[in-house]
């Protein structure tokens, strides 16, 4: 059993490029809280967190950027080509990072939680979890990806894949193992599986219901979008000519990898369609397509609201919202909380660069605070 009482702990882990963060996105459609521990690493070392000093005392001040941030960048060429280097690295920030999962399993409502983490086996975490889940990927699988996603060099990516244990020492301790090199719907038909084999029955009790319905004013309703919806969701894509959004349930399916969707209802009539997703703490809202016909001042509130309820139901701390300036001139926003802001004027690291990942030309970014206390804050 997890050290945590009432709660049912996956640790999820994997070598760089196998798709653990995708996997992590399936379980929490199935109903699990999902905690990002590489993420949280990051954090750790943003300038005013706990891991700052110290990594600055450890490895020198020419880490910092103009911005006063530590560059990453340089760090990771730095520990990830000479191993005492990384274990120096590793031995401030672990304590760090277990300290934060540990605030945030307590905190959560969920009873099932799923830890991401490269180091999960190296940082002992495995010891805290009920079931350690492993995602393998073959070699040329995981180039192509920090190849194509990640936009490494060839080299580069070579040096992070063989600065990494063997996938075959993982897979050696693992419960549960998911390979994730061919299609996103044969990944979720075994994530699925084993979540029905493994998860205690007590503990699926008491997940939220995804598919549930908030019923609004006048027959509107909004829902909470899962893969299966994939088909009816490409649909409305393509009816509300959502240009460069999926229009195709494959492509649908894909992007469950990242996000999740609500769906806004009038009737039994799909009429709206909101893409958001939650990563580090942030919740940032991607797409909004709304049916014409449908006043917006009704349809936004709904949706709106139901996002941030499951935002944070994950504990987030900001929610922003990307849309085009038209339908950020709504008085609504400000009804609703919301202020324009731009990337740079947010204060936060971890905020910033989801932010700047996601802002687009020609799109306004909409701010709001959901919560005021913050994840490795320092004291």
């Amino acid at each position: 059993m997890s050290k945590w009482a009432g709660k049912y702990v996956i640790g999820l882990t994997g070598n760089i490029g196998t798709g653990k963060s995708v996997v992590r996105k399936m379980l929490e459609h199935l109903g699990a809280y999902g905690i990002d521990a590489d993420a949280l690493a990051h954090r750790a070392i943003a300038r005013g967190a706990p891991g700052y000093e110290p990594v600055l005392q450890s490895f020198g001040r020419w880490l910092v950027m103009p911005d006063g941030e530590i560059s990453r960048a340089k760090l990771g060429r730095l520990v990830f080509s000479d191993p005492e280097a990384l274990k120096q690295l590793e031995s401030i920030i672990h304590p760090l990072v277990s300290q934060a999962v540990d605030l945030l399993i307590r905190r959560a409502e969920q009873r099932v939680i799923v830890i991401e983490a490269i180091k999960l086996i190296e940082a002992g975490m495995n010891k805290d979890c009920d079931s350690l889940w492993v995602v393998y990927a073959p070699p040329e699988v995981q180039l192509a990806r920090l190849i194509e996603k990640r936009k490494m060099s060839e080299a580069e990516a070579r040096q992070r894949i063989t600065a990494q244990s063997p996938q075959e020492q993982k897979l050696a301790v693992a419960d549960v193992i998911i390979r994730n090199g061919n299609t996103f719907e044969d990944t979720w038909r075994q994530v699925s599986t084993f979540w029905k084999l493994t998860i205690p029955h007590q503990s699926l009790e008491a997940q939220p219901l995804l598919t549930k319905e908030k019923i609004v004013q006048d027959a509107i309703s909004v829902m909470r979008g899962r893969p299966a919806h994939s088909t009816q969701i490409a649909n409305l894509f393509k009816r509300l000519g959502g240009s460069g959004h999926p229009t195709t349930s494959e492509k649908v399916m894909e992007a469950f990898g990242e996000k999740a969707y609500l769906l806004l209802k009038m009737g039994n009539e799909l009429v709206g369609v909101m893409g958001w997703q939650v990563e580090n703490l942030v919740a940032r809202t991607l797409d909004l397509l709304i049916a014409p016909q449908i006043p917006l001042e009704r349809a936004l509130p709904p949706l709106i609201q139901e996002m941030e309820t499951a935002s944070n139901e994950l504990q987030c701390e900001v929610s922003l919202v990307f849309v085009p300036p038209a339908l950020a001139k709504l008085g609504i926003w400000r009804t609703l909380g919301y202020e324009v802001r731009l990337p740079h004027a947010l204060g936060v690291q971890a905020w910033q660069e989801a932010a700047q990942e996601s802002f687009k030309p020609g799109m306004v970014m909409l701010f709001k605070q959901l919560r005021k206390d913050r994840v490795l804050r320092p004291i």
